[in-house]
Parts: structure tokens; sequence; C-alpha cells
């Protein structure tokens, strides 16, 4: 690895601040496959020495390296390549679970529940499911994985009388409110950039700070009462949202 981090072109004031010179070569073996994902860095005073950059140039370029999601540092344990995941392009036209979305590509689902049971609801949770005061709700939360990486926190908010015993909930929540005969028909979906917290961030297995997606959505029945409201963080190295857009259609001219 010596070579790799070699002091030979450090130095030329052309190639911009240092930091940013060692934090580009360090992209670079990532990108080479040099640094393979799970790979260890040296530590913070063994690329000093091995550079010849001083501690407070090597803390700043692994700083900006974590931030920017290619390293990921592990309490304890040091500084690593991040584990790369496979991109999923995810429509804005269709109204689909995640379950549904990985099975349609033939990845392997799994979900680790955070937290599921009845709660007293919140305010937020009132207005967003138009719910009177005293009702309870059903929280489901889930870390959700494919094919073992975990992509996505979902956090899901349902009136009592529309799912009374979460524990119920297998792989898909919409499979159980199906059987229910109460599966949404419509959405509305708000889509804003974040940047993970802490404890979002350990879960999906990315450095604190990183971007991500934050995803608002309520889902509505055929008759058009709310049913569910969930909040999701995604993982913003793993996702493409697209969406399909035409231009309206111009009004005939009259002949009169």
């Amino acid at each position: 690895m010596s070579p790799l981090f070699a002091p030979s072109d450090f130095a030329d004031p052309g190639h911009g601040p240092l930091y940013l010179q060692l934090g580009r070569r360090i992209g670079e073996a990532i990108a080479s496959g040099a640094l393979a994902p799970g790979d260890a860095l040296p530590s913070e005073r063994e690329l000093a020495a091995l550079t010849g950059l001083s501690r407070v140039t090597v803390r700043k370029a692994v700083a900006a390296l974590v931030v920017s999601g290619q390293l990921v540092q592990r309490r304890g344990s040091g500084t690593f390549v991040a584990s790369s995941v496979e991109k999923v392009e995810q429509s804005l036209s269709q109204l689909t679970s995640f379950s549904e979305d990985m099975a349609r590509r033939g990845r392997k689902v799994r979900s680790v529940w955070l937290e599921r049971g009845v709660f007293a609801a919140s305010p937020e949770e009132m207005m967003a499911l138009a719910l009177a005061a005293g009702e309870r709700v059903a929280r489901l939360d889930r870390l959700r994985l494919a094919d073992g990486a975990p992509l996505a926190i979902e956090r899901a908010t349902l009136a009592e009388s529309d799912l009374p015993d979460p524990g119920k909930v297998g792989a898909s929540l919409y499979a159980a409110l199906r059987a229910r005969g109460r599966r949404p028909v419509r959405a509305v979906q708000r889509i804003s950039a974040a940047n993970l917290g802490a404890r979002d961030a350990e879960l999906l297995g990315v450095a604190a700070g990183v971007a991500g997606l934050r995803i608002e959505r309520i889902s509505y029945l055929d008759g058009g009462r709310a049913l569910e409201f969930t909040r999701s963080v995604y993982r913003g190295d793993a996702y493409d949202f697209v969406a399909e857009l035409r231009l309206p259609q111009e009004p005939e001219k009259s002949d009169a």
C-alpha cells in the first residue's frame, strides 16, 4: 500500500491544496479497485508518515471522503473503504412497495424491525391521517435490505382501525393491507435531500452526514381516505428516482 501514498508529487502547488491531492489519490485508488470495499486505510499517524503530510492535512482529506461516502469510519476500528451498492432505478409514476420493487428485480429482500406496535398518535400523524382526538396508530419502523445491503429506513404509520395488530405484518405491509381489503390506490409523495444523522447513517452502513433522500408519502384508499403516512430515508448512493414528463397538449384553435 505504501507506493499509493508515496510523497512523490504532493508538494506540487499546481495540483491544488495538499488535502485535496491526498483525497483525490485515495478516490482514484477506490475507483480503480486498488482499494476495494472493506479495505482498511492506515491510521492517521501512519498516513502522515507515509505521505510526508501533516496529521491535520490527512485528517481533512479523510473527513472529506467520509462526507462524500467513499470512506466510512467505525468507532474503535478505524477507517474503511465504503461498501458499494448497485443503484436502484425507481419510477415515480407507480405506487409499489419496497418488497414488490426488489422482487421484480430478482433481489432478495429482508427487513429488520426497529419498532412495531400501537401507540398514541402524534400531532403530525393525526394531521396526515385526519384522525380524531384519542385515536391510536400502528407504527412499523423497518430497515430494508436487498441482497444483504441496507438501502432504506421506512417508518410507516396507520390508524389502529386499519391495522389493529401490526405484529402480524410479515415481509410486505401492502400484502397485509391487501388481505384486509385496504390496499392503497394512490399516493402523494414529497422527496427532499437530507444529510443523514448518526443513527440513520449507522443503520444504513454509511458515514454520518452523507447525502441521503428523505421521502414523505401519504397513501389513500379508493374512496379518498388517507390510509398510510410513511417517512422514509434512502441511501443517496443507492437510488435514482425517474419520472416521465410530457408537455401539456395545446388547445385546438377555433376557426371562428
